[in-house]
Parts: C-alpha cells; sequence; structure tokens
C-alpha cells in the first residue's frame, strides 16, 4: 500500500524505515524549487508539485531506494512543468514581473540583476529552459538531465550551448553602449 514503510532507506546507519511521508518531507522543496523557477508562479508550482506528489503516491512500491525516488521526481517534475505550460499557453498567464520572488537565506544579491536574468531565462523555449534549471538551479550533470528528460546527452549540452549563446547575445543587445 502506498505510504507505508517499503524497506530500509541506502543509509545503512538509518533505522527507520522509507515512508511516503518521509520523503515528502525530504524531497518537497526540490520539486517546488524545479516547478517555480520553470514557471515563476507560485500557485502554478504548487499545484505541479501536488501532482507530482499523487503520481508518487501512486507509484511509491515501485521505487525501492532513495536515489531512484528523487531521479523520479526530478524527471516527472520537469515533465509536469513542461506539460502545465502547454495546457496553459491558451490562457492568460501572469506577467513574469508579478511573480513574487521566492525567499531564500543566503548572501544579498543584486535584485534588479537576478530578476533580469529570471526573466532572460523565462524567454528561452520551454526544453532548453527546463535544461538550464536542471543544470544550474538544481546542479544536476548533463548524464542526469539527460536521464531525466529522456533525451540524448549531446541534446542537453546542445541546448545548454544554445541557451548559454542566446543569453549572452540578448545581454549584449540589453546593455548596448553602457560597457
Amino acid at each position: 500500500m502506498p505510504g507505508q514503510a517499503v524497506g530500509m532507506e541506502n543509509d545503512v546507519d538509518s533505522p527507520e524505515p522509507r515512508t511516503f511521508a518521509s520523503v515528502l518531507r525530504a524531497q518537497q522543496s526540490m520539486v517546488f524549487s524545479i516547478a517555480y523557477h520553470f514557471l515563476r508562479d507560485r500557485s502554478a508550482a504548487e499545484e505541479v508539485a501536488q501532482d507530482v506528489f499523487l503520481q508518487l503516491h501512486r507509484r511509491f512500491d515501485d521505487l525501492k531506494t532513495d536515489a531512484h525516488v528523487a531521479f523520479w521526481l526530478r524527471k516527472v517534475a520537469s515533465h509536469r512543468s513542461i506539460d502545465y505550460v502547454r495546457k496553459r499557453k491558451s490562457q492568460a498567464a501572469v506577467a513574469l514581473d508579478d511573480a513574487p520572488t521566492p525567499s531564500v537565506d543566503g548572501e544579498p544579491r543584486d535584485h534588479f540583476l537576478n530578476s533580469r536574468l529570471q526573466s532572460l531565462i523565462a524567454s528561452l523555449p520551454e526544453k532548453p529552459r527546463m535544461v538550464m534549471i536542471l543544470r544550474y538551479q538544481e546542479d544536476l550533470m548533463p548524464e542526469e538531465i539527460a536521464s531525466a528528460m529522456d533525451m540524448p546527452v549531446r541534446t542537453v549540452k546542445s541546448h545548454l550551448q544554445r541557451s548559454l549563446a542566446m543569453l549572452r547575445e540578448k545581454i549584449d543587445r540589453s546593455m548596448g553602449d553602457v560597457r
């Protein structure tokens, strides 16, 4: 039955069995982060995260290790975020500037630069945008991204290379003669 203990965690020192609740607590911020950084809308990210965890609840017994669960969650969160955008394209969307910035602990940053970079990344096509988020927000390697998004590693690298080139070009155009 989903939600019940299905085995021990990979950590040999951990006497606690893995439960749906413990996985939910441990992984919810990662799933929400992927969805939020892709969608730039808190309520949409919450909706996607809820859908992802509902699917996890249904398949919980099939996922045997914590590493498999984390991989599966990244994969499903990525695909559900892209699907959400495709479904909502015909409906009115919230402007990116109106989306609240998540509160994050850490050193203060240049908020203007951060919001400008976020809007530039948001202007990328869906799959390249998700590749950028998984690479630079979630710190996944191209091989991990390829597995999560069901695409060849070369395609992931190509998306990264082209996206970075597009972002550089957009920054150069927007900066003009400021330098």
